[in-house]
């Protein structure tokens, strides 16, 4: 199953927090015309290369799907920044 949603939550230096929730299916549907572009433009390179399109578009399925429950944590500092992709 796809991403449904992710967190970012944001720790600023002085200790403030900031938490937001950005939906990935809203987004998308925001981006296709540009998914499409890109879409155009990795056939076109698919078939430059001499790659499958649909088994590369297979595999660029699988990496999406198996996003899900991904979490990346950064920290400098005092400051941090946590996505987590649910």
């Amino acid at each position: 199953m796809m991403p449904q949603l992710v967190t970012v939550r944001i720790r600023t230096g002085n200790g403030r927090k900031h938490r937001f929730w950005v939906p990935v299916l809203p987004i998308a549907l925001v981006f296709s015309p540009l998914l499409i572009l890109a879409a155009v433009v990795a056939a076109i390179a698919c078939l430059i290369y001499h790659i499958n399109p649909f088994r590369a578009l297979g595999g660029m399925w699988r990496l999406f799907t198996a996003l899900r429950g991904s979490r990346v944590d950064v920290e400098h500092g005092r400051s941090a920044v946590l996505v987590t992709i649910s």
